[in-house]
């Protein structure tokens, strides 16, 4: 493999040679961004810390001296990553910044597979505003405000920004948690060609790139066009790439023996009793089927590769299948990206500006064979009144001509052919997503008033769409149908229903590996489509200049306007929209919101150069919305910010902001969305007798009593469908932050930059749903009776088996999401003299909080959820860097930190119940008392290190071009990460997702 990707590279390096040419004498740095304070000649000439203009803002600062926290990445860091997807850069560099999408986590979602978003604070996607040079763009999902970094040519960018905490008052809704700000290039000339490849060491996710840019100046003007393309290429990560996904792990903790028990092919032992080897977890989804699986059924038959066979009852976890080994790891995309922008000065005094985007990518994740089986049932929702009704496939009938007649013989109870197949005919499940993305925006910007002022006038429009073609599900009447097979007055077999045949019925051989027919395979095939447009209008105008000069400075102020208008439709097929098939029901529906906003922000210098005060500056903002939703008026939001510096190279900043996020289009007026999330079900093991919480209220549930009755025990068998409902009802959420920080540059340590930041997010009619388990709870196991006046037992619904068949997920304002903590950054530059320079970087995120808290029919509840795997909130994280430049060669070294955590709450409040009943029995001296419980195994997860090690060498090819070779090791140490039930390859993506080691190497010219 790593031959293979040496190929690659040595080849990415010829192709880019291809393009080495005459290359421009000279480069011209030019100036695009504006600022509102115009500066004076002197200060031009006079040596300054470098100040980076954040798009959007009048005011010019940088990350250490700004009131609002602010940190950056720069094109080398971008470049020295090795990396093609842009999100997973910032999320190895920004401790603060999680993964939303991304390849590696995405598998099982409906709309989402294929994106590559991120999470600023944990907050959520929808709580984090991505801008591309300070302005919004249209979303990559109809699940909320998603911009998909992949959308974006790499070498388009120049640098990020990113703002914490609150700032809608500059930037409007969704910036709660704050800002990522993708700069793109304003002043590169040249061409560039650059190619990458790599590929991980133990095989799979080869990646490949090629980028080609070009900038140029006009003749004699200030006139600038740059255009970037970027085609990039991800194989993906399969479960056969990884020995670790290969193994089998179907966990519980014995609450009788105090164990950790694993199952096998004699039941669940505890592990300390077995080898890993012993591991089982297989499914009855075999290729050529199961029948009359059932208790009452004391002879039950499967096919193998050699015929029927008569010995499958109590041998699932034997011969079985792994349902895993179709789970990707990771999924495979291709994208192409392009962006072109050109800037053209008409005189001296207006300037035009011009930029469109161009994005398509596609993705791919093949999936498992549908396992069906005789009662697994489909929702149906009625075309004229919505009203919700199931499906499912039924039992085998008796006299159905295909039933060997040995199944026969074994007498099966009621007459009835229990059965469960895996459909590999039919073909393996593939979610195909192809996106298409067009922003494009254009704008004047110039002085007035003698020059003192700048303003600026722009539209932008965006539109996206996305096919996705979900292939192989089934139709569940079909399939009904094809089992309801007979002979025909020819001898032949055929469906019975005669309005099924004049449909196209083939009916339908479940019995042995191939035996289903071409034609039945196409009869019960279903391949349901989602169509998703969504587009953006916007038009923003601002001016900004100096308003008045105090003695300490100028104050200056900005003042503007925007109106946007969001638009999304989504459209299903007939099957995708009114169910019957063995995929999520989608509906189709649609929307749209318009917005008019107005907004101010000022510097004001309160006090310079007087006794214990070198500085003190106040920043202040304001921005109110006028939304066209009912439940959302006008909607202001603004913000207080203070610098004071002491003393030069110190500085206390704080900043108080009160921001709103308004509720998406999904989230106010979708219809119930299929999903599926997994949860626990309360009632799991409720008997007659069962005392545990909430099994009172559960045999109150005439399904589970019948179970009871029949069998003594309910055992829980959900399917984890929990579809996601919107709410008209919803209004926007409201946001305090509040952060207070100080920066240190001391003059006796020369390049030195330290920052400390407190953060505290607290948001209040937070838009989120309550957790399944919570619902359960609530239902189950309160102070409020259970049945219909109880809202959470209504949101549940069981089978006639006791089975949670859907959880309903609504969308409420719930009463606060809080999270806090500290940052903590630090830079340091030190010049080597003539052996270059040493750049150190470290950037560490604590979280004091993460909590949710929401009305239960107990009162306020509060759950906390920093520290748990479960909810992917590290406590701690960290990253560093350091680069040595010297003549044409760079080296970097950078490290990843993430902080140790247990895998899961609910596992370890259900261990301590035990525990405590167990504590009971040993103080009442019975003989089930354990003396020694084993504590919960793969609970407690230690902190988890990478390493990156990556060079480059540039050197000139001739006169007029260089050429730049890099190369570099990702996760040097090949650290996989800790061991994860119920993860993916028993993997977790916060982890790297079992990608490990991960080598590249690439070219790139410059002419």
């Amino acid at each position: 493999m790593i031959k293979t990707t040496l190929q690659k590279s040595t080849l990415a390096c010829a192709i880019a040679s291809v393009f080495i040419g005459q290359a421009y004498a000279n480069q011209q740095e030019q100036l695009i961004e504006r600022t509102a304070a115009k500066t004076t000649q002197q200060a031009e000439t006079q040596p300054a810390p470098e100040k980076i203009v954040v798009t959007g803002s009048r005011l010019k600062r940088d990350s250490f001296s700004v009131a609002t926290p602010l940190v950056t990445m720069d094109k080398a860091e971008i470049q020295d990553s090795g990396l093609g997807s842009l999100s997973e850069i910032l999320v190895e560099g920004f401790p603060s910044i999680s993964e939303g999408s991304s390849n590696t986590n995405s598998q099982s979602s409906v709309q989402n597979t294929g994106l590559s978003t991120i999470d600023l604070r944990d907050l959520g996607t929808n709580r984090t505003l991505t801008l591309i040079d300070g302005r919004r763009v249209v979303s990559n999902s109809y699940s909320g405000n998603y911009v998909s970094l992949s959308t974006i040519p790499t070498g388009m960018v120049d640098r990020v920004e990113i703002i914490s905490g609150g700032a809608s008052a500059t930037y409007g809704s969704d910036a709660v948690a704050g800002v990522v700000n993708i700069i793109t290039q304003s002043d590169k000339e040249g061409t560039e060609v650059k190619a990458r490849a790599g590929a991980t060491t133990e095989g799979g996710s080869e990646e490949f790139t090629i980028d080609f840019n070009h900038g140029r100046t006009f003749a004699d003007s200030n006139d600038y066009m740059y255009f970037s393309a970027t085609y990039d290429r991800q194989l993906g990560l399969s479960y056969f790439d990884r020995d670790r996904a290969a193994i089998e792990t179907d966990y519980r903790y014995n609450t009788s023996e105090m164990c950790n028990q694993m199952n096998t092919e004699n039941g669940y032992q505890c592990i300390r009793d077995i080898s890993q080897s012993d591991w089982r977890d297989r499914s009855d989804g075999t290729l050529g089927g199961v029948f009359l699986e059932n208790s009452r059924n004391e002879t039950q038959f499967w096919y193998d590769e050699s015929g029927l066979r008569n010995d499958w009852a109590g041998n699932e976890e034997k011969y079985g299948v792994h349902t895993a080994q179709w789970e990707a790891l990771k999924i495979p995309e291709d994208r192409f990206a392009s962006a072109l922008k050109f800037d053209y000065e008409f005189s001296n005094d207006t300037q035009g500006y011009f930029q469109v985007q161009y994005a398509q990518n596609n993705s791919e994740n093949v999936k498992s064979p549908e396992d069906e089986y005789e009662s697994a049932y489909a929702l149906v929702l009625d075309p004229e009144t919505g009203a919700p009704s199931r499906v499912r496939p039924g039992y085998i009938p008796i006299d159905n001509p295909y039933v060997p007649q040995e199944i026969l013989d074994a007498n099966p109870y009621k007459d009835r052919i229990y059965w469960d197949r895996r459909f590999a005919e039919v073909g393996e499940i593939i979610n195909d997503n192809k996106r298409t993305t067009i922003r494009t925006w254009a704008g004047l910007q110039g002085t007035t008033f003698n020059d003192q002022w700048d303003w600026d006038v722009s539209v932008g429009y965006g539109k996206f769409k996305q096919k996705q073609k979900r292939y192989n599900e089934l139709n569940t009447f079909n399939v009904a149908n094809a089992l309801n097979a007979e002979f025909a007055a020819d001898g032949s077999i055929q469906c019975a229903d005669a309005q099924a045949r004049a449909e196209g019925c083939a009916p339908l051989n479940l019995f042995g590996i191939g035996s289903i027919s071409p034609e039945s395979a196409d009869y019960i095939r279903a391949n349901p489509t989602i169509t998703t447009d969504i587009e953006q209008i916007n038009v923003l105008g601002y001016v900004a200049g100096d308003l008045y000069e105090l003695p300490a400075g100028m104050i200056t102020a900005a003042f503007g306007g925007e109106y946007r208008r969001d638009s999304q439709k989504v459209a299903t097929s007939k099957e995708q929209q009114y169910g019957g098939i063995t995929f999520n029901v989608v509906p189709s529906f649609e929307g749209a919101v318009e917005v008019y906003e107005a907004f101010g922000e000022a510097a004001i210098p309160l006090i310079k150069d007087a006794p214990g005060v070198k500085s003190l500056t106040a920043e202040v903002s304001a921005r109110f919305a006028d939304y066209s939703w009912s439940n959302t008026g006008i909607v202001g939001s603004y913000k207080l910010g203070f610098i004071y510096e002491p003393i030069e190279g110190y500085a206390v900043r704080a900043n108080y902001a009160r921001a709103q996020r308004a509720p998406t289009i999904t989230e106010l007026v979708s219809p119930p969305r299929g999903d599926y999330d997994s949860f626990d079900d309360l009632c799991d093991g409720v008997t007659a007798t069962s005392t545990n919480p909430g099994h009172d209220n559960c045999r109150k549930e005439p399904s589970i009593a019948a179970v009871i009755a029949a069998e003594g025990e309910f055992l829980d068998g959900n399917n984890s469908y929990s579809p996601n409902a919107g709410n008209e009802e919803l209004k926007e959420e409201t946001a305090d932050t509040y952060t207070l920080g100080v920066t240190m540059a001391p003059s006796f340590i020369d390049g030195l930059q330290l920052a400390v930041d407190y953060y505290d997010i607290q948001i209040t009619d937070a838009i989120a749903q309550i957790d399944n388990e919570d619902i359960i709870r609530q239902c189950y196991d309160s102070s409020a009776p259970w049945g219909s006046d109880n809202r959470f037992c209504n949101d549940i619904t069981r089978d006639a088996e006791g089975n949670i068949i859907e959880i309903m997920q609504r969308s409420f304002n719930l009463d606060e999401l809080r999270t806090r903590g500290y940052d903590i950054a630090a830079a340091y530059t030190f010049d080597l003299n003539k052996y270059g320079t040493l750049k150190f970087k470290a950037d560490m995120t604590h979280v004091i909080e993460h909590s949710k808290t929401f009305a239960t029919n107990d009162g306020m509840q509060t759950n906390e959820y920093s520290g748990q795997l479960d909810y992917g909130i590290f406590t701690n994280r960290a990253a560093m860097s350091l680069a040595w430049n010297y003549e044409g060669m760079r080296v970097r070294w950078s490290t990843k930190f993430r902080g140790s955590m247990i895998d899961s709450q609910s596992r370890a409040d259900d261990y301590q119940e035990a525990i405590l009943a167990n504590n009971e029995r040993c103080s009442a001296g019975e003989a089930s008392c354990i003396a020694n419980p084993e504590a919960l195994a793969y609970q407690d997860i230690s902190s988890y290190t990478t390493h990156n090690l990556s060079a480059s060498y540039t050197f000139d090819l001739n006169q007029n071009s260089d050429m730049r070779v890099y190369g570099g090791i990702n996760n040097v140490f090949d650290n996989l990460g800790p061991f994860v039930l119920g993860g993916r390859g028993n993997f977790a993506s916060a982890y790297g997702g079992g990608i490990g080691r991960f080598v590249y190497m690439g070219a790139e010219v410059r002419f």
